[in-house]
């Protein structure tokens, strides 16, 4: 029993390194993207188009960056690239990190690439068929569904757009994270920018 006990500590062990957490080292370094295709509004017929989250997630910071697109394609990738994550961000993005989906890789002239390059952001992808190895942007998307979507009636796309946004700052400014020791992405954003330039 003795051996057991000390085999199952030995193991639980290994299983805490593995999971530790790990964080990149300055905002921007590494920026996680994802894409999840939302569920109909209560008033909307099961044949009408469906809406798509896209979210953005600084690995340093975890600043949240999110928007609604009617698809899921290349154009609407680079359009929330542009205008919700680039013209928003307060740091320079050295590397765009996603899946394999259609909208974030193809070959060179890929819409997404293109304006990747065009921004000087490398882009690196997740092994195939392991989103897990994404999990940043895939857990950022679980909390948003349960503590966004599945919270709040929304009467129309126009509420659920405007949910979202209220959401995005209370997630960046108000909610703790484990992760950061329970600041905000704010807090941790304000105390890196505020070290004295070395």
């Amino acid at each position: 029993m003795k051996r057991l006990a000390k085999v199952e500590k030995n193991i639980e062990e290994k299983l805490k390194k593995q999971a530790k957490r790990y964080n990149k080292s300055y905002p921007g370094e590494m920026v996680h993207f994802d894409t999840k295709r939302l569920p109909l509004l209560q008033n909307q017929k099961a044949t009408a188009s469906r809406d798509y989250l896209f979210v953005a997630i600084d690995d340093y910071s975890r600043e949240l960056y999110a928007a609604i697109l009617p698809d899921r394609t290349a154009a609407s990738a680079v359009k929330f690239l542009l205008r919700d994550v680039i013209d928003c961000c307060p740091y320079t993005i050295e590397c765009a990190y996603s899946d394999n989906g259609m909208e974030y890789r193809g070959n060179a002239s890929h819409p997404f690439a293109v304006a990747c390059v065009q921004n000087n952001i490398n882009q690196k992808f997740t092994r195939i068929a392991r989103p897990q190895t994404n999990g940043k942007a895939e857990r950022v998307i679980r909390t948003l569904m349960e503590m966004w979507h599945d919270k709040v009636p929304f009467m129309d796309s126009e509420h659920r757009q405007k949910e979202l946004c209220r959401f995005v700052n209370f997630y960046n400014t108000v909610k703790p994270h484990k992760g950061l020791k329970g600041d905000t992405p704010f807090e941790v954003l304000q105390a890196y920018f505020s070290q004295p330039v070395v």
